[in-house]
């Protein structure tokens, strides 16, 4: 009786150790998995600055981040979507709205029962614009949890009617010499996009500040909370209570009002206004979101890994451009890049459910163990 208790024992052992190493063996595969967009950065810096001696300059790294920042703001604005468990398809035709709106108010709105053309100062004209984006949003929010449209059919079809209003508000064209006129008190809003605060373009200041609010309202917010409960799963959030219709309003609304901003920005750096700009930044907004480890079913992602995602599409584009690739090759490469995330996402999930059956089976050789040598067993066998 002896040898076969210590024979099961040893069983034990050996089983439990096996588990104990394939869920460690896992752990370091997820660990490698949650850290692809940061690695994908750092390769990213590393050949490019290879090929290329003015990749690395400072110059171009803050230009670099310029850009990058314009994608990074609609792309927190996708992340609250995305995280819900939805998605949102205007935001690129939301960007050339705003800006198309600014650059009317700008150049003089012609009020034709009065006779007069009113000129907004720019603070006026920006809060017109980001609550023209916000309403856009609201659409969105409105035709998703009121009407029940699937999301991806509501924002396609938000996509078309934006762009179509900024081709009917422009008439095609574009606003050009958006600086202003001293003498309508509208100047100053090439600073948005031309302004370096302390040496930053405004547009990354703006993305710190936005990066910064985000986080808080994810991590320190009911809000928050409820955000990544409906994404993880919705029926149940709401019936434990959780305002489930107004927490996908909400997130509609904030991504119209980022899509706004990228508007404004791209508008103000440009000094015109065209109503084809923003052109398939939804598709840009929607990689970084993925490359940052954001799952598109919902419920998971984080501010931290949707900038660092930014980074990686802006410097891959940047760095294509600089090296004189070809805007068809870099397309070919940005969707590759794009089936590469979600396929590395598909396999983190599979390693996860994988470590987490492994640590099963080690709970429960423990178990096993502390079962087989506790007096109480030991004398019953006896």
């Amino acid at each position: 009786m002896t040898d076969t208790l210590a024979k099961d024992h040893e069983t034990v052992r050996a089983q439990q150790r096996t588990a104990a190493a394939q869920a460690r063996r896992l752990k370091t595969l997820d660990s490698l998995f949650e850290l692809r967009a940061f690695i994908a950065l750092g390769v990213l810096i590393v050949v490019f600055s290879l090929l290329s001696d003015s990749f690395l300059t400072v110059d171009n790294v803050i230009t670099m981040t310029r850009h990058v920042a314009i994608n990074a703001i609609l792309a927190l604005g996708m992340l609250l979507v995305i995280l819900k468990g939805g998605i949102d398809l205007s935001v690129g035709s939301t960007v050339g709205l705003s800006g198309v709106i600014a650059g009317e108010l700008l150049q003089g709105l012609h009020l034709s029962p009065f006779d007069v053309v009113a000129y907004p100062q720019v603070w006026a004209v920006i809060v017109i614009c980001i609550a023209v984006g916000a309403l856009v949003g609201a659409v969105n929010g409105i035709l998703v949890t009121r009407l029940n449209v699937a999301p991806f059919i509501a924002t396609l079809g938000m996509l078309y009617v934006a762009r179509a209003t900024a081709m009917l508000i422009s008439n095609g064209t574009t606003y050009p010499d958006l600086a202003g006129d001293p003498g309508t008190h509208n100047t100053g809003f090439d600073w948005l996009g031309q302004g370096r605060p302390l040496g930053l373009p405004v547009a990354v200041w703006i993305m710190i500040v936005l990066a910064a609010l985000v986080a808080a309202l994810l991590r320190s917010t009911p809000f928050g909370r409820w955000l990544y409960a409906t994404g993880g799963n919705e029926r149940a959030t709401e019936l434990s209570g959780v305002p489930v219709k107004r927490v996908k309003m909400a997130v509609y609304v904030i991504s119209g009002a980022c899509a706004a901003i990228s508007g404004l920005i791209i508008a103000s750096e440009l000094t015109s206004a065209a109503p084809q700009a923003g052109d398939t930044f939804e598709l840009n907004a929607i990689a970084a979101v993925v490359i940052g480890g954001a799952a598109l079913s919902g419920g998971r992602g984080n501010v931290r890994g949707t900038l660092v995602g930014a980074f990686v599409i802006g410097f891959l584009a940047d760095g294509l451009v600089i090296l004189g690739v070809s805007t068809f090759w870099q397309m070919l490469i940005k969707g590759a890049v794009i089936i590469v995330a979600v396929i590395l996402d598909q396999s983190q999930q599979r390693f996860r459910r994988r470590r987490a059956a492994a640590s099963a089976v080690a709970v429960a050789a423990e178990d096993a163990e502390d079962d087989s040598t506790s007096p109480q067993r030991v004398t019953s066998e006896a």
